[in-house]
């Protein structure tokens, strides 16, 4: 069983697999201003951090992994074996793992529709962990079918589960969204349908945005201009009806996705 965590089922870290760690790092810190420091998970880890909080991890993409370079949430889970079955059960995908840590077990995995997403097993992560109330990513995952979607992970993290999860499920605004306790608690992550088959574009093929708030958008344009400097390209730029807020895409010089928002 894992160790004690606030909530089963929710998001714990979001990391980013790298071709080149140095370059990925130098990428990052010049258009979000992080700065790094090595990671309890090994030496092929650093711990992204703004103002000196933990906002995510970055890892060396091991060479034999057969792995597209993407921003993937994790989620806690107390058995991790249990959770790679429930996926395989549903005609879902185990890609990567489990893999063992000195700090736990972890799993890459594609929902039904290819979605990626990862689960870990072991010690809360200090390093890059959510903390209730002040997440330092959002989550959205856009799919075909929401409702399809959040049984399906409700089924396999064992969301909505009074002995294990916590996790409260609710539909608002045409999005299915997700928060710690019932009802009460913060918005953790939100599934929308909207994902397009076949898409040639990855941008709009179902998967997990992970989003990251900037301080207003001066702040964001700046972050913009030094990534189109670097090699990165905006994807896209949109409004975002239920945060009243704007959002742009980008593609990093790998091809790595990644959302800034201006709250």
């Amino acid at each position: 069983m894992a160790a004690r965590h606030p909530v089963f089922g929710a998001p714990c870290w979001a990391s980013l697999l790298a071709r080149d760690l140095d370059d990925t790092q130098h990428f990052y810190g010049s258009v979000l201003g992080w700065t790094f420091r090595p990671a309890r998970l090994g030496d092929q880890f650093v711990v992204a951090e703004t103002r000196g909080v933990p906002v995510a991890s970055i890892g060396a993409l091991a060479p034999t992994l057969q792995v597209a370079v993407a921003w993937t949430p994790y989620f806690v889970v107390s058995d991790v074996d249990a959770t790679a079955s429930r996926i395989r059960e549903r005609s879902a995908t185990v890609a990567v793992g489990p893999l063992a840590f000195e700090m736990g077990r972890a799993a890459l995995a594609a929902d039904r529709d290819g979605a990626v997403f990862g689960f870990w097993e072991g010690e809360p992560l200090p390093d890059a962990t959510v903390k209730p109330g002040s997440p330092p990513f959002r989550l959205e995952l856009r799919t075909y079918d929401a409702i399809a979607s959040a049984i399906f992970y409700g089924e396999v993290l064992h969301w909505a589960d009074d002995g294990l999860g916590g996790i409260d499920v609710s539909y608002e605004q045409d999005h299915v969204v997700l928060r710690t306790g019932h009802g009460s608690g913060h918005v953790v992550a939100r599934i929308s349908s909207g994902g397009i088959e076949a898409a040639v574009d990855p941008h709009l093929r179902p998967r997990w945005h992970v989003s990251f708030p900037m301080d207003g958008v001066r702040a964001v344009r700046a972050a913009v201009e030094a990534a189109e400097e670097l090699g990165g390209v905006v994807v896209a730029a949109e409004e975002t009806a239920y945060e009243g807020g704007d959002q742009v895409t980008l593609r990093d010089p790998d091809g790595g996705l990644f959302t800034l928002t201006d709250r």
